[in-house]
């Protein structure tokens, strides 16, 4: 069997159609495997990676490589032994420093990406065009990391945050249990060493992820502003029903004393009958003095 074509009908398998039958067993083949979940670079950029090959990074990988990622299970060193930091060189992990890989490389934060949750159990899928035995170690770039720079050896941890041994190979493909860091948020890249036991070979991989954002930094001025501004708006509310309260309970304008003016406009003052009686006792004197004056004179 062509060498394209199997590495094609192993993918198909593996990503449409994983119970039909061990990709190992489809023929013989000089390649061995990569991650498909969370995808790898070399997976997506490949002629089997679907709607993802077209992305514009993948676009830009092919056209750095030369060439398209059809050997997208045979990213592999000879020999290394555990010697990765020393034989693998600063800016082309993701490569493994082999120049067939290279356009894996690029500095770009448009990857192909899968999202996950921190603190959360990662359950990777590595396919495997032929079974080995071997460790597989787990980096996660470091708090900080800068997608659009190099991915250097100092941007990952110095230990992997998960290594499993010997995993058992299940319809074409090796599933790796995890639980992720808990303190990374934005884009990362996943960066898996497999090193085989069966084999001098050791195999590199680089799978971009997304954690959410966090942005309690941002809403912890932005709640208390909202509180303020609640509180405002609730006081300014609770004056304006405290004034609508006192307006009908409290002292009233001048119509509170139209009764008063009312009863007083309404018939004589109190004071009037005092003064009318005053005044005609003091008529009816007067009166009666001049009458007695009057008769005497008489």
């Amino acid at each position: 069997m062509p060498r394209t074509t199997a590495h094609r009908t192993a993918l198909a398998a593996v990503l449409v159609a994983p119970l039909l039958l061990p990709l190992w067993a489809a023929g013989p083949a000089g390649a061995h495997g990569a991650p498909t979940d969370p995808v790898s670079r070399v997976v997506a950029c490949s002629p089997e990676g679907g709607d993802r090959a077209g992305s514009a990074a993948c676009r830009a990988a092919v056209a750095a490589n030369g060439a398209p990622f059809t050997a997208w299970d045979n990213l592999r060193l000879a020999n290394v032994n555990g010697r990765d930091r020393q034989v693998v060189p600063d800016g082309k992990l993701c490569s493994g420093g082999l120049p067939a890989y290279r356009g894996l490389d690029l500095a770009r934060a448009d990857w192909p990406s899968t999202r996950v949750t921190p603190g959360a159990t990662l359950t990777m899928r590595y396919v495997s065009t032929i079974p080995h035995t071997g460790t597989f170690r787990m980096y996660l770039t470091k708090p900080g990391y800068d997608p659009a720079g190099p991915l250097s050896w100092s941007d990952l941890p110095g230990k992997p945050f998960a290594e499993v041994t010997d995993p058992a190979l299940t319809d074409g493909a090796y599933r790796l249990e995890a639980t992720l860091p808990s303190d990374r948020t934005g884009r990362h890249v996943l960066y898996t060493v497999w090193q085989n036991s069966s084999t001098p070979d050791t195999y590199y991989s680089c799978s971009d992820v997304v954690f959410p954002e966090k942005d309690t930094e941002d809403s912890a001025p932005r709640e208390k502003t909202e509180r303020r501004t609640n509180k405002k708006e609730d006081n300014k509310e609770a004056k304006e029903k405290e004034g609508e309260g006192k307006s009908t309970a409290g002292p009233q304008p001048q119509g509170d004393h139209t009764p008063v003016a009312a009863t007083s406009g309404s018939g004589p003052d109190p004071s009037t009958p005092m003064l009318a009686g005053g005044a005609a006792a003091v008529l009816l004197l007067t009166g009666g003095a001049a009458l007695a004056v009057r008769l005497r004179r008489r």
